[in-house]
């Protein structure tokens, strides 16, 4: 068993359909596992270089995002180490957001860099949807992003424990009405996010 700490992030806009996958399965892989004190799992949005803080920390770091790497919409990419930064950061929302390459960045300037980085993206369909949700295409991914995600913190040596009940809405990572079936409830499109 691992006791290193290790960091689950999902990153991402969830307004911005295909560009909010990292933070839905990182708020799906909450509702399904629990994972031991050691390991932190982080809804870490758009926070950019708020960021640093926490992959400071983390020895081992799995980024969960939707990339956009020229590939076929629906591929799931899996990446380590120095590939990483490669993948990261679909597009920026603003000259003001900063992407997460420049966090990988700023930790490395700092000396703190994990030991292991893994990424594991789905290549987005639709990036321009403001205020829309997930592609289907991209959301059937879920499962498979989600299945990855436990076998990679499993090669870590964590124990990941699938929940008897996956959480309710109301114990959810995304308080606030932000969590993606009460986000799709309140699309007017209903969540056809393309």
């Amino acid at each position: 068993m691992s006791h290193e700490n290790i960091l689950v992030l999902g990153i991402g806009n969830i307004l911005w359909a295909d560009e909010g996958f990292g933070v839905r399965a990182v708020e799906e892989f909450h509702r399904r596992y629990t994972v031991p004190k050691n390991v932190t799992v982080l809804d870490g949005g758009t926070q950019g270089l708020y960021l640093v803080q926490y992959v400071e920390a983390a020895d081992k770091l799995l980024v969960i995002d939707a990339v956009d790497y020229g590939r076929e919409p629906g591929d799931v990419v899996v990446v380590h180490n120095d590939e990483v930064p490669k993948f990261t950061g679909v597009k920026k929302m603003s000259l003001h957001q900063t992407g997460f390459q420049e966090v990988l960045s700023a930790a490395d300037l700092l000396g703190r860099y994990p030991h292991e980085l893994t990424l594991i993206g789905v290549q987005a369909l639709n990036l321009e949807d403001w205020g829309g949700s997930l592609t289907p295409l991209v959301k059937s991914k879920m499962d498979e992003v989600i299945d990855l995600s436990v076998k990679q913190l499993q090669t870590w040596g964590v124990d990941v424990q699938q929940r008897d009940n996956p959480l309710t809405t109301e114990d959810a990572i995304l308080g606030h009405g932000l969590d993606l079936s009460r986000y799709e409830a309140g699309h007017p499109l209903r969540g056809v996010g393309g």
